[in-house]
């Protein structure tokens, strides 16, 4: 592990985010919250922060970061491709992008579970950090003609 111990201890947030795509009729049966196993949203919520929370178990070498707060939302992009954005925040000397990713992948990995009874071909795509804040490096946006799914 990374010594982080002389770092200063600053406020610091990460967001990312993750695409699930799928058919136009498994997206209305999600919305509906209609599928067998229950409302896959609320299901990849807590899954997402969760998970987000276990980072430091799930990575090798991640710190175990006390986590101020996390939040999973969606939002749909058109009418079968979900957008999953992640924001994980903490005061301490490193950052939380890996507890963002982690908690927008496996999000994304419950909506899948959730709808594999109704299609198989449901693709997971696009994770990826889109800012950081606070720390040594400063502060980090993606750049401005990569977002909107691009």
């Amino acid at each position: 592990m990374v010594d982080v111990g002389s770092k200063a201890t600053t406020r610091r947030t990460a967001r990312a985010e993750a695409h699930v795509r799928m058919l136009p009729a498994t997206a209305d049966v999600v919305r509906a919250a209609a599928l067998p196993k229950g409302d896959a949203l609320v299901a990849a919520q807590i899954a997402g922060i969760l998970a987000a929370k276990q980072t430091g178990t799930l990575i090798p070498l991640a710190h175990t970061v006390p986590l101020s707060s996390v939040d999973v939302s969606f939002s749909w992009l058109d009418g079968a491709t979900l957008r999953i954005a992640a924001e994980a925040t903490t005061t301490g000397q490193t950052g939380v992008e890996m507890e963002a990713l982690v908690a927008a992948s496996v999000a994304a990995l419950t909506v899948y579970d959730m709808c594999k009874s109704i299609e198989k071909g449901i693709v997971i795509e696009g994770l990826r950090l889109l800012s950081k804040t606070g720390g040594k490096s400063g502060d980090w946006m993606v750049p401005v003609a990569t977002k909107a799914g691009q």
